[in-house]
């Protein structure tokens, strides 16, 4: 399959509908507008957002104290309807909020829509941009042009019942084969358990192995891919996790096993600890990054989370720049993981968390060793919506399609899908 478009770094967040389409480049948000007024910010909205408010309410307080007759306001909008509320505001300037936080897998859509400025400039001029995870930098960036300064990622890495693992005599994996190899040794010992609870539907379950073998999404249908793609279905087979019980599990259903005691081993995001000690694995695990093909190395891990960027048509550019980079500072990002459990983009803040929190480090390590990310093309959201790659993974694990069939047609799909 020709590939058409480099994948970069980094939750995933679905590309929905279609904005307009423009190709003007976005201009930067150094200079310009008033420097004073009410300044319009767009948040997501949060199931528990109380926390997360009062991070952002000192971040005002701090904000205001030093910009005289500024105020903030800020609005929490709804993400299920973020694409609608997007496209309005490109369409109407007057409409448009200064600040936005958008999630890194919209940025395609937001960026062909010509919605988003330049903030290569403000990072540039600001002294904590240096310490942005260049993984993550890349996920901000379409086309060359930062859109956006990521403001926390989430990223999976592999949780094992320390318990278990310790009455067999078994040790955490430390490559993908001892993976394979101990998920199997659970299973023969505890046939009422699955070894390592993996899905068909879970596609941020099997990129990592697809990534590690050489392969990535734009050639699916490349021998490292394949490679990658055999190694995870193979775990969905009766000695480990059988196909009539996890060919059509989500990433969802897969924490649900791990939590409920049923597995010995997930691949699971940070996001998922309450679950999992809401479950009877509490007190009996412990975390390790997800290994690679050899020993000492990590399987580089989808990065997804949420960005801020400053509106093409916000009225006080500048003064959205001081507050994105004040919202975006090591002391928030710190403050935010306090809050949410938001892990860091800059290296500093994500330092302190591990300090005060040993339970990131294998996460945070992950997005050390690199991470990986969805083609940055607007037409990755018909890949996503038309459920491509677990269609994919879904065939082989049920046995309606060896690896090479799938992966051919999915390859045609996807190279279809993605701009010429």
């Amino acid at each position: 399959m020709r590939l058409r478009l480099a994948a970069a770094a980094a939750l995933a967040l679905t590309i929905t509908a279609c904005a307009p389409s423009t190709s003007a480049p976005a201009p930067g948000a150094t200079d310009g507008g008033p420097r004073t007024g009410a300044l319009k910010v767009w948040l997501f909205d949060e199931p528990n957002r109380a926390p997360k408010e009062a991070v952002v309410k000192e971040a005002v307080t701090e904000f205001t104290a030093a910009h005289p007759d500024t105020t903030v306001d800020v609005q929490y909008i709804a993400v299920d309807t973020r694409s609608e509320r997007f496209k309005g505001a490109f369409n109407d300037p007057a409409s448009a909020p200064d600040v936005v936080e958008y999630g890194n897998t919209d940025l395609p859509e937001y960026a062909t829509a010509g919605g988003l400025a330049d903030l290569g400039a403000v990072v540039g001029n600001w002294p904590e941009g240096a310490d942005l995870a260049a993984d993550a930098k890349a996920s901000a960036t379409y086309r060359g042009t930062l859109l956006g300064v990521p403001w926390y990622l989430g990223v999976r890495a592999l949780y094992y019942r320390t318990d278990v693992l310790a009455e067999l005599g078994l040790k955490p994996p430390a490559t993908l084969a001892e993976l394979t190899s101990t998920a199997r040794a659970v299973r023969a010992a505890k046939p009422d358990m699955f070894g390592v609870a993996v899905g068909g539907k879970y596609t941020f379950g099997a990129l990592p192995f697809v990534w590690a073998n050489g392969g990535d999404i734009t050639s699916i249908d490349s021998a490292p891919s394949r490679a990658g793609l055999t190694a995870y279905t193979a775990l969905i087979a009766e000695d480990n996790c059988p196909p009539q019980n996890c060919a059509d599990l989500t990433g969802g259903k897969t924490v649900e096993l791990f939590a409920s005691g049923k597995a010995a081993m997930g691949i699971l995001g940070n996001f998922n600890r309450a679950a999992v000690d809401a479950g009877a694995a509490k007190g009996r695990y412990a975390v390790v990054p997800l290994p690679g093909l050899t020993a000492g190395s990590i399987a580089p891990a989808f990065a997804g989370g949420n960005n801020l960027g400053i509106m093409k048509n916000a009225q006080r550019p500048a003064l959205a720049a001081d507050f994105l980079t004040l919202l975006a500072s090591r002391k928030y990002q710190a403050r935010m993981y306090d809050a949410m459990g938001n892990l860091p983009t800059l290296k500093p803040a994500s330092a302190e968390v591990v300090a005060k929190d040993p339970f990131v480090k294998p996460f945070v390590d992950t997005i050390g060793a690199g991470t990986r990310f969805v083609p940055l093309d607007p037409g990755w959201g018909k890949i996503d919506a038309s459920a491509v790659l677990p269609t994919m993974i879904e065939k082989v694990a049920t046995g309606k399609a060896t690896v090479d069939e799938a992966t051919t047609e999915a390859a045609k799909l996807i190279d279809e899908a993605l701009t010429p």
